[in-house]
């Protein structure tokens, strides 16, 4: 299904155009429609499908009353509790765990957007302050333009990469798993492809009965991602936990974890005057688990709030948001480098085994970004899962520099 913009003529209007049709750029759509209703909106996506292929989860305590209510729409899968299993030991938390498909993501926004502000199929050439030119030579002339599109990492960061294959099966038999597993890291810790180590772990959703999302991930060194042999991965796990059945779909990528770098310098790269750039592109990331959800809500709310500023005022707001967003994350980055650096590769899992440890509030806090304080203090204090000697030569390094992502069929 394909969205039309305000008119069908070659050269259009509306009062927002939104490039990336996304999370955060789907979010930020829905947060204006909501506080705004009468607002002309156009949301445009070179793909077919609003979201992609992904899914994305997060914890209940991630969002406030407000992210709460802006999530509301969107059909998804919750849990009661959850588990963490590692070589040493394993653990059940009661936090409520939440996660939302792409094709949810998509049939929501279309069903409370309306197909007229909804633009699919439709890539852009060119974006300025004052308008969106498409690939087909439309231009949408708009008062705010706000940048979702995705986005390579620059040489301006150092850090590594998180690599995943995911599988969703019907399988023949009922799984018996009651609760998500977020981290089963008693798996071999190999790397994703015939190269350096790894931290790897197995993430599982229970979506039903019958139905299970396994998902195979990597903390690599280099950002490749061989399919065939994450592939045969998936297959030995379910084998090995009787879960044979029918592959209903996957998805795979390969994400920057940054654990340094000039952020100034990534914004002078990336800026295009008087436009907006939120999302991963703007850097609203979790810089170690690689989250995004929490901060998307965050920002759809924010620019909803200020929705009715000048485009060029707005994009001035977000630059400074993202800066903030830089420094407050900073503790994660160092974890980040500790992890990369000073960590052996098939050792790296130690780091979540002594985190997992700690209280489940901490960890609730670490996951949405919050961490206090005492929690910092919390999780570097007590005996070191690496040696201190790396662990100072990697938080006063410089870090690898982020490379260009490769996948093997």
């Amino acid at each position: 299904m394909t969205g039309r913009a305000q008119t069908s003529s070659a050269e259009s209007r509306t009062e927002v155009a939104i490039v990336g049709g996304g999370l955060a750029g789907g979010l930020i759509a829905l947060a204006l429609r909501r506080r705004h209703p009468e607002m002309q909106i156009a949301l445009i996506e070179a793909g077919e499908t609003l979201g992609g292929n992904h899914r994305w989860s997060w914890f209940d305590s991630d969002l406030d009353a407000d992210g709460t209510d802006l999530m509301a729409p969107f059909r998804k899968a919750e849990w009661s509790g959850y588990e963490v299993r590692f070589p040493a030991y394993r653990r059940k938390l009661s936090s409520t765990y939440r996660s939302l498909t792409s094709s949810d993501f998509d049939a929501a926004l279309r069903r409370e957007m309306g197909n007229q502000a909804i633009m699919t199929n439709r890539p852009v050439a060119a974006l300025d302050g004052k308008g969106v030119t498409l690939e087909n030579g439309q231009r949408i002339s708009a008062r705010t333009v706000i940048d979702c599109r995705s986005s390579e990492p620059g040489e301006q960061f150092t850090g590594g990469w998180q690599i995943f294959m995911g599988r969703r099966t019907r399988t023949h038999q009922p799984h018996g798993v009651e609760r998500p597993i977020i981290m089963d890291a008693t798996v071999e810790q190999l790397a994703p492809y015939d190269g350096a180590g790894a931290y790897r772990f197995v993430y599982v959703l229970p979506l039903g009965v019958n139905e299970l999302f396994v998902e195979d991930t990597y903390y690599a060194d280099d950002p490749v991602l061989d399919r065939s042999a994450l592939s045969g991965r998936l297959d030995q796990y379910c084998a090995k936990h009787g879960w044979d059945g029918d592959i209903l779909g996957g998805e795979s990528g390969i994400l920057p974890v940054i654990t340094g770098g000039d952020f100034r310098a990534y914004q002078a790269d990336q800026e295009i005057e008087g436009v907006s750039i939120a999302g991963a592109r703007g850097g609203f990331v979790h810089p170690l688990s690689s989250y995004t959800l929490p901060f998307a809500v965050e920002n759809a709310l924010a620019i909803a709030e200020d929705a009715l500023l000048p485009g060029d005022q707005l994009a001035a707001l977000l630059e400074t948001r993202a800066r903030r967003h830089w420094k407050r994350t900073k503790f994660y980055r160092k974890l980040g480098a500790m992890l990369f650096g000073a960590a052996e590769p098939a050792k790296r899992y130690k780091i979540f085994e002594h985190f997992y440890r700690l209280s489940e509030s901490l960890v609730e806090r670490f996951y949405a970004g919050n961490s206090r304080l005492g929690d910092k203090a919390r999780v570097l204090i007590g005996k070191p899962p690496v040696s201190v000697i790396r662990a100072i030569a990697a938080l006063t390094g410089k870090g690898a520099p982020l490379a260009a992502r490769k996948e093997n069929n």
